[in-house]
């Protein structure tokens, strides 16, 4: 068709003038006839109709071009277009696109092809089927017949300069009439996140709009891939099992089968640090060596109190976390979230000194002692809950990673409080025991 020389004037001056037809036109196309078209058209106007194609529909026509048309094409294009586009073709058919470019393109589009594993980039597929907003559902659904090996739970739909719109839900798109456009049926507008997103905004997007499956955008608002539904999964398991590894000190690289070296590596530090605040609890306990000499009974309750403490601030920490790393709560909201905690620790202390005052009166026949641990766990377990709550807000607020050392500060708080308060108490009461 776009051969001879009056067809091919014909062409360029119908994507010149009309551009959104002639790019509509050319998705209605198969493939092959798509590059014929584009072939035709220098190549500074190819890239002004690249830039309105669907993404698959673009890469579909890259593909076929020859490596000298498909370099002079993507030296036209923004880069990061071009790289979004380059991404879904197979390993091979990219290489050889590359290849006809000088080395500093090259290099170029090949590090915005990069991501981070744990960014949004990192963790979508680039083969993304997009459609027009006045598609009718027959169109959509015969084109998504196509794709049979892949996993499509929602459609996502573009406008006219090939921004995200919105997404419809494959359940909708099914119960819909196949005369309806997608413009139509849209059930949510504007949930996506861009291509340098941390895993942390991921799954912050995923916690608000609960999607199947969540569309990664440029910088221009352009859909360049999808985050499918197993790939959010996998994002939310491995950032729950990174917190638990990094509130005791481990790495949240280290895995069950790493090397000795690099577990060595990434916890001594942290068991360093445990063993200075491990002597900073010695040193408190050290204060009443007095007492303690004088009433070794004093020395086999101990562990009691500062266990229960520890246990309190344990329990606040763990719910203060998960609301931070699903960003039910922030640091605005500590007041509310210590008072809580501070009432649930001073009432389970109060439920646990009974129980621990009627245990240790059987146990000594002292009432004096029975008293001072009564008192010193109600105090010691509601100072828990305040340090387990205030703890990781307190990192937070600071710009740090709340799970990285809330736990080895809330043990030595824990120990330090229980130790002060019982052995306190018990120095100031000397004459009861």
């Amino acid at each position: 068709m776009a051969g001879k020389p009056l067809e091919r004037s014909l062409v360029r001056q119908f994507a010149l003038l009309y551009p959104h037809e002639f790019v509509l036109y050319l998705e209605t196309q198969p493939p092959e006839e798509a590059k014929e078209l584009i072939e035709v058209l220098p190549a500074r106007d190819a890239a002004a109709v690249f830039r309105r194609l669907r993404p698959d529909s673009a890469a579909e026509v890259l593909d076929r071009l020859d490596e000298k048309q498909s370099g002079k094409l993507l030296v036209e294009l923004d880069p990061g277009m071009a790289a979004a586009t380059l991404a879904r073709l197979e390993p091979d058919r990219r290489s050889s696109r590359l290849s006809a470019l000088e080395e500093s393109q090259s290099k170029e589009i090949l590090s915005l092809m990069t991501y981070a594993p744990d960014s949004a980039g990192g963790m979508m597929d680039p083969r993304v089927t997009t459609f027009r907003a006045g598609s009718t559902v027959r169109e959509v659904i015969k084109r998504i017949r196509s794709f049979r090996r892949r996993r499509i739970l929602d459609v996502f739909v573009i406008d006219e300069e090939g921004m995200l719109v919105g997404a419809v839900a494959l359940q909708e798109l099914v119960l819909a009439r196949p005369s309806d456009t997608l413009d139509g049926l849209i059930g949510r507008r504007g949930v996506s996140v861009r291509s340098t997103a941390s895993r942390e905004e991921v799954l912050e997007v995923l916690n608000i709009s609960r999607v199947a499956s969540l569309p990664v955008t440029d910088f221009d608002g352009r859909v360049i891939g999808v985050i499918r539904h197993d790939a959010l999964i996998a994002a939310a398991q491995e950032e729950a099992t990174a917190d638990v590894q990094t509130m005791v000190g481990a790495s949240k690289d280290e895995r069950a089968l790493s090397r000795v070296s690099f577990a060595v590596r990434r916890r001594l530090p942290w068991l360093q640090v445990n063993l200075g605040t491990a002597f900073l609890a010695a040193a408190v306990v050290g204060l009443f060596e007095g007492t303690i000499a004088q009433f070794t009974a004093l020395a086999v309750l101990l562990p009691v109190v500062a266990g229960q403490s520890g246990n309190t601030g344990s329990q606040a920490l763990a719910v203060t976390m998960r609301g931070l790393a699903l960003r039910e709560i922030r640091a605005r909201h500590w007041l509310r979230v210590s008072a809580k905690e501070v009432a649930a620790g001073a009432i389970n202390g109060v439920a646990v000194a009974l129980v621990t005052a009627l245990a240790v009166y059987v146990w000594s026949d002292s009432p004096g002692l029975t008293g001072v641990i009564a008192i010193a766990m109600v105090i010691s377990m509601a100072i828990a809950g305040l340090a387990g709550a205030s703890i990781p807000m307190i990192l937070a607020r600071l710009g740090q990673d709340p799970a990285q050392a809330s736990s080895i500060i809330l043990t030595t708080v824990t120990d330090v409080i229980g130790f002060l308060s019982f052995l306190g108490l018990a120095t100031v009461a000397a004459g009861l025991l």
